[in-house]
């Protein structure tokens, strides 16, 4: 199963919410649209489900222009972040209902619900009303009635959102295993690069209603096309600064320098972005290609496993990402090392020019 943007442009009044499009997307494993709220994730899924037309442009499903197709007349499914479920209805006639509208035979209902059921351990539940489950449970009494469905695009958006850590977890492992061998084309939303990790598969970076790149997930996390794409892949925010090569150096903030290696010595003299994540940024000294940087501490972020530090340098918030908890104090020096060598340059548009 194929899906395919050409030239799509979606306009709501004088506002753009989705600036022209050409992307296809993968026909197998996860399809994963990243960005903030507002970034045009949802508008881009009532697309491709036929809830919304484009303005100009084409979509293609399997080989057929389906730019006109109704939902109605499209065999898609849609998970929302909100457990959307018939409160009147018990689990077993929710997960049905799409075969009751396909009028199967009942025998054929009962069979494919008793299958998804298990599947998605809901088999002790049929019988209950969606108010009577948890929070997991409804979401996959959702997640069931679009897999029931044998549907040719199922679209997720942000299903786990509404989750606690722990269920979120658990159905974040689940999920590629239940898509598997499907045969259907899945299109996932979310806001957590994290997320996008753990699931593989393709990205596509989205700000403002534009896909910033698209391709394997991991390749566009260890390699963005522009810093656009590394502030839509990074949580915490990437560390930028602004950096000028000097023959075979760098300079940043005039004061901290280091020579450059390897490709980034042929670049030409001039201004650059450098871009770096904030673990790469930490308490320790990690290697020879680590620069030590002095920034007063604004904010801490402890947790069980790391801390998280928010420091100044020169009026410039940057952050650190840490194993381990340290103390800090407010307002105090610290000294931080960055690995150099895992940092990101860009030139004057923002454009990748060494990772």
């Amino acid at each position: 199963m194929t899906l395919e943007f050409r030239n799509v442009v979606k306009r709501v009044g004088a506002e753009v919410h989705i600036h022209e499009t050409n992307v296809a997307f993968a026909s197998e494993g996860f399809n994963i649209l990243l960005g903030t709220t507002l970034a045009g994730k949802t508008s881009l899924m009532q697309l491709m489900a036929g809830l919304e037309r484009p303005t100009s442009g084409e979509i293609w499903f399997n080989g057929r222009d389906v730019t006109g197709v109704s939902v109605q007349k499209r065999n898609v499914s849609m998970v929302h972040q909100q457990f959307i479920n018939y409160p009147n209805f018990s689990v077993f006639d929710n997960i049905a209902s799409p075969l009751r509208v396909a009028r199967e035979p009942r025998a054929e209902i009962k069979r494919r619900v008793g299958q998804v059921a298990e599947m998605m351990r809901l088999s002790a539940m049929l019988d209950r009303k969606p108010n009577e489950l948890s929070g997991g449970q409804q979401q996959r009494t959702a997640l069931a009635r679009a897999l029931v469905k044998d549907s040719d695009l199922i679209l997720l958006d942000e299903p786990l959102a509404n989750l606690d850590y722990k269920l979120r977890e658990e159905l974040r492992d689940e999920l590629p295993l239940l898509f598997k061998d499907r045969g259907c084309t899945v299109i996932y939303a979310t806001t957590e690069p994290t997320e996008a990790l753990l699931l593989g598969g393709h990205t596509a970076t989205m700000h403002e209603g534009r896909i910033t790149q698209f391709g394997p997930t991991a390749e566009i996390y260890r390699r963005p096309a522009g810093l656009r794409t590394a502030r839509v892949f990074s949580d915490p925010p990437i560390n930028t600064a602004g950096v000028t090569k000097k023959g075979t150096r760098f300079i940043f903030n005039n004061r901290v320098g280091w020579d450059a290696q390897g490709a980034r010595a042929e670049l030409p003299d001039g201004n650059y972005t450098l871009g770096i994540r904030p673990h790469h940024v930490t308490l320790d000294h990690t290697g020879p290609d680590t620069v030590e940087l002095e920034g007063t501490v604004l904010v801490t972020e402890l947790s069980g496993s790391e801390s998280v530090v928010h420091f100044e340098i020169d009026g410039q918030t940057w952050i650190s990402q840490s194993h381990g908890i340290h103390p800090f104090k407010i307002g105090a020096a610290a000294r931080f090392h960055m690995d150099i060598e895992k940092s990101k340059l860009f030139d004057r548009d923002d454009k990748l020019v060494a990772a």
